[in-house]
């Protein structure tokens, strides 16, 4: 590694303003707000099981619901992600993680493919955590993908209570981004792909 992997994007639209500021090198040093409680809450989990550095700031229409700043944020932080990776030279590329948390149990593996798709299989227990509505953790991980251009699959593989489901979810995503993201010295300076770029 030769230069921090760093990157601040900012997206201003009229349902939203947000900015992200990350650093892939960080040890998880973490600021949030959001205007949704559960939402910062799964943002700390990035950070912190991620090692990521990360400082996020959303205003948005929350009067109406929480949807557009989620799914903004989603976007915004892949922004960042992809700008902060470059040209992904000698990182390991594909990240997996098993995750619990009481009864429940999540199973994340990413690949920085170049290529973006989700594919989430969560079947929440209720529709609500706090003020956050499950559907959201689907938008703004189908928002980060797009713009990450990245390959997500989420499994939630057990779980009776929503926030053990999600949270799992959200710590398992940040374990596998960490692992996806560490450099190879095996492989330094190398773009992990046989077509020779991501």
């Amino acid at each position: 590694m030769t230069t921090p992997r760093t990157a601040s994007v900012a997206r201003n639209t009229a349902e939203t303003q947000i900015t992200v500021s990350v650093n892939l090198d960080g040890t998880g040093k973490a600021n949030f707000n959001t205007g949704i409680g559960f939402f910062d809450h799964m943002l700390d989990q990035i950070a912190r099981h991620g090692l990521i550095d990360l400082d996020i700031v959303a205003k948005g229409d929350l009067h109406i619901d929480g949807h557009h700043t989620v799914e903004d944020v989603g976007i915004t932080l892949g922004q960042a992600v992809a700008k902060a990776v470059g040209d992904k030279k000698g990182i390991r590329r594909y990240g997996h993680a098993y995750v619990p948390l009481d009864e429940a149990l999540s199973r994340v593996v990413i690949d920085f493919s170049g290529r973006p798709g989700l594919v989430m299989n969560v079947s929440f227990k209720s529709s609500q955590i706090g003020a956050f509505d499950v559907q959201l953790a689907h938008e703004f991980f189908q928002g980060f993908c797009n713009h990450a251009f990245v390959t997500l699959h989420i499994d939630n593989l057990k779980g009776e209570n929503a926030h053990h489901q999600c949270e799992t979810v959200f710590k398992a995503f940040a374990r596998a981004l960490r692992m996806a993201l560490e450099f190879d010295a095996r492989s330094a300076g190398v773009i992990p792909s046989t077509k020779g770029s991501l």
